[in-house]
């Protein structure tokens, strides 16, 4: 019974995917539009460093502020 659980659920999986690629339609990203104005491209540098340094820092920021605002006294587990 499992196989057939995971083989419908492949199934569906495989189908919205391939239906999703399907629907879309990159063709229409080369038209411009009315007051369209892109910028610059941003480098590979500045593409990692948005994308990856940036998100990492700000989790580690996160994470420092809650272990240094911690007010919990004890931090070993309990006996039972």
């Amino acid at each position: 019974m499992d196989k057939k659980n995971a083989l419908r659920a492949g199934a569906v999986t495989a189908g919205t995917a391939l239906m999703m690629l399907l629907m879309t339609s990159p063709a229409l990203a080369l038209t411009r539009d009315d007051g369209d104005d892109p910028g610059p491209g941003l480098s590979v540098g500045e593409t990692v460093g948005v994308y990856v340094a940036l998100p990492i820092v700000i989790f580690l920021v996160i994470i420092g502020l809650v272990m240094a605002l911690d007010k919990s006294s004890d931090r070993k587990p309990k006996q039972a």
